[in-house]
């Protein structure tokens, strides 16, 4: 594992933390769009099947039951007990819309025809688009509370971080996963809109709003 890619597995445990943070320490989900939450939740159930027939390590293994159970238990906290803390009428963006055309891509695009490596590659298209939920609640809103922004800046920067992660091991062992390189760079391409608004307000200690 080189340093990229642990710097943004750390990025993805960070963004989880601020996440859970959040919402134990307001007691409430305001903002936080269940949609993408649970877009994330299928994810991660699709892509880590290989939990159960092949072992690559105890880091890895640790990794994937952590995003699993964290991913379910913020939906838990979203959907029971903090359920009355969650607007549901500007959590409104048509999942279907997103869920059928990854689908449909991973027909097209994988590397063996077999349900696991099919649902691996959905997982890969959907993961690229899963935030578009969570971003059109903020375009919704306006605002954002200063850490849920912290979240989301957590969030882009595991995926950016993936970025340079796949030249490296493109220069030193010659591997290139043209699938998640691809989804990859449209997932970060999503976050610049943020990014910028990120970096001149709220790292400046403004407030996050977009632009009317």
């Amino acid at each position: 594992m080189n340093i990229f890619r642990l710097l943004g597995d750390i990025s993805h445990l960070a963004s989880i933390l601020i996440l859970l943070q959040k919402i134990q320490s307001t007691r409430s989900c305001r903002g936080i769009s269940f949609k993408t939450q649970a877009l994330y939740a299928t994810v991660f159930i699709t892509r880590y099947l290989d939990l159960f027939y092949e072992w690559v390590s105890l880091y890895n293994f640790t990794m994937k039951i952590f995003f699993i159970a964290s991913s379910c238990y913020v939906l838990y906290l979203m959907k029971y007990k903090y359920r009355p803390t969650h607007d549901p009428s500007i959590d409104t963006f048509r999942v279907e819309y997103l869920l059928g055309p990854c689908f449909v891509l991973a027909l097209l695009f994988h590397y063996k025809f077999t349900v696991a490596e099919l649902l691996w590659s959905f997982s890969i298209f959907l993961e690229s688009v899963a935030i578009l939920p969570q971003l059109f609640m903020l375009q919704r809103t306006g605002e954002a509370e200063t850490i849920t922004t912290h979240y989301l800046a957590a969030l882009g920067a595991y995926r950016a971080l993936y970025i340079p992660n796949w030249i490296y091991r493109y220069f030193t062992e010659d591997v290139v996963d043209p699938i998640a390189v691809t989804a990859g760079i449209v997932q970060t391409a999503l976050y610049l809109d943020f990014f910028y608004v990120y970096f001149t307000k709220v790292l400046q200690g403004q407030k996050f709003e977009l632009p009317a």
